[in-house]
């Protein structure tokens, strides 16, 4: 029988092999493999999980966000808040239409995603790198080296804002529209904080006060078909160390679940939708009030599949602001449930404990 060290080397050994393609889980599909290398291999209790009863109970919420600027009438803007809030709070997940991005946009932020993953290998390793501080990083797996199990996707990705990088340091493929869709995005995003913010009962600017939408990052998924996708993950359950996300889906192939009253939940793919997610800080922020939920993406057999998410956020920025429960929310009978933080220092210990399937927040838990 092998011993514990002998399994550990051979892992650890499999891990730098397949870093140093520099060519992903995509490499791997180019090469034709017919079985997924060992260290993709998730524990099957994180795999088969029940599935929730058929009923209107386990839908996540769609909100149209028409009617919810500032110009439009008193009621409208009061209704949206309400159905904004009741999701951020009982779901922490929810869709939203008529958010004024524009559809070809959408397409087309998509469609150059797939062509960077899917162009010649030896131009995709131009932009590989494993140091979150580059200008854009190309990878597989942030965590590779930290998780249990390796997830089955490639990921692009950047920070648009508040400083985009120069066109010539994006890839040809999808540089232009990224800073595109990026700023339509941030449009959404702001009016999304406005309304989260008197949902809260607090001023309309509370939130963007607080610099939530100051930075945006950019990360452009890829999951390629999965011959095994039985004994893996697309992305391990987790919660995001945002405050808040803005996820754009495939139209055609689903996969990704919310997990909601020990249910996983399928969020089914709704053309010209955005998913909204409540991240981390956002929870932080408003002591529990408003939730991170934790969600996953299933592999799948057939594909690709492409998604690109939106995190606002800014823990690469040199930010020494100190976020903790917003004091206009707290009493005596709601005290704070989480001590003060940096984004510095909660960015840092989410990526040393990489998706390992629980929630950083516990971390910062009094």
């Amino acid at each position: 029988m092998e011993s514990t060290a002998t399994v550990a080397f051979d892992r650890s050994t499999q891990l730098k092999a397949f870093d140093e393609t520099k060519t992903g889980v995509k490499g791997l599909v180019e090469a034709g493999v017919s079985e997924i290398p060992a260290i993709f291999h998730a524990p099957p209790a994180t795999i088969k999980t029940p599935k929730p009863p058929s009923s209107s109970q386990f839908t996540i919420p769609t909100i149209d966000l028409q009617g919810g600027s500032s110009t439009d009438s008193t009621t409208s803007r009061r209704n949206l808040v309400e159905k904004i809030g009741d999701a951020a709070e009982r779901w922490g997940f929810f869709q939203v239409i008529n958010h004024g991005v524009p559809l070809d946009v959408m397409e087309r932020m998509k469609e150059g995603v797939r062509e960077f993953h899917e162009q010649d290998p030896e131009v995709r390793k131009g932009f590989y790198s494993r140091d979150p501080s580059s200008k854009v990083v190309y990878s597989s797996n942030f965590d590779l080296y930290s998780s249990p199990a390796a997830n089955w996707r490639d990921t692009l990705g950047c920070y648009t804002a508040p400083d985009p990088p120069r066109p010539e340091d994006l890839p040809a493929a999808c540089g232009e529209v990224m800073i595109e869709y990026s700023e339509e995005v941030m449009k959404v995003g702001k009016l999304l904080f406005e309304l989260l913010s008197e949902a809260l009962v607090l001023n309309t600017n509370h939130l963007k006060d607080m610099d939530c939408t100051k930075s945006l990052l950019l990360l452009g998924h890829y999951y390629p078909p999965c011959p095994q996708p039985d004994l893996t993950l697309g992305l391990t359950k987790h919660s995001d160390n945002s405050f808040l996300t803005v996820l754009l889906l495939d139209d055609h192939i689903g996969g990704l679940q919310v997990l909601h009253d020990q249910y996983w939940v399928d969020v089914p793919p709704v053309p010209g939708a955005l998913v909204v997610n409540v991240g981390d800080l956002l929870q932080l922020i408003t002591n529990g009030k408003f939730i991170s939920v934790e969600h996953r993406v299933l592999a799948n057999g057939a594909g690709p599949r492409i998604s690109v998410g939106c995190f606002f956020s800014s823990h690469l920025m040199a930010n020494p602001r100190v976020y903790g429960p917003i004091k206009e929310l707290l009493s005596e009978q709601n005290p704070p449930i989480y001590r003060d933080t940096t984004i510095t220092e909660y960015s840092k210990f989410y990526r040393s404990k990489g998706f390992d399937g629980t929630s950083g927040l516990l971390y910062l838990k009094i």
